[in-house]
């Protein structure tokens, strides 16, 4: 036998970031979670109050021959990217999905569409610029509560900033995480 010698000792901190396909970006009580809650098996906390998800949450979407991870990512707020609230660690979350679904509220009464949109992608751009050159879609949430020329008029907004923002965005569409209309 030998004698043991001292061992190394050290500190190390490991951090877990949600891997998924899409993420899922609003502000609180978007509609994240009922959106979730549709298009998958997962089952996150929903509830009618701001900041009801505190963690991101998983569900596999599965369609066809094929299925794919969308995380909820809890609500962002302005100054996130400089720290507020929980939204470094929120955002290092949406570093690490593949795709973005910018969900909007028009039941917001703090943030217009277009305030909320503008808010969203400067927080993702003064986060990390390369947040922006991933698929972005973006989905009016709540159809179920507008008319259809309500819905057209959000859209023509939602349009406008896009063009004001010079952004490349894949779709705009108008869905309801309650009902499932056009979650599909």
């Amino acid at each position: 036998h030998t004698p043991g010698w001292p061992g190394d000792e050290f500190s190390i901190r490991l951090e877990l970031r949600s891997l998924a396909d899409v993420g899922l970006v609003g502000f609180p009580n978007a509609g994240k979670s009922t959106f979730l809650n549709c298009v998958s098996a997962a089952r996150p906390k929903i509830g009618d109050y701001p900041f009801t998800t505190l963690r991101p949450n998983l569900g596999t979407v599965d369609i066809y021959e094929t299925s794919f991870i969308i995380a909820d990512i809890p609500g962002l707020i302005e100054g996130a990217s400089e720290g507020a609230g929980l939204g470094l660690n929120f955002l290092k979350h949406i570093s690490r999905t593949g795709h973005l679904l910018i969900l909007l509220d028009p039941q917001n009464t703090e943030k217009l569409i277009e305030e909320q949109l503008s808010v969203l992608i400067n927080e993702l751009k003064t986060y990390d610029p390369s947040l922006l050159d991933k698929s972005i879609w973006i989905a009016l949430n709540k159809r179920d509560t507008l008319d259809k020329e309500t819905q057209n008029n959000f859209i023509d907004l939602i349009n406008r900033e896009i063009t004001s923002l010079n952004l490349n965005i894949e779709q705009i569409i108008a869905i309801s995480g309650f009902t499932g209309e056009e979650t599909n």
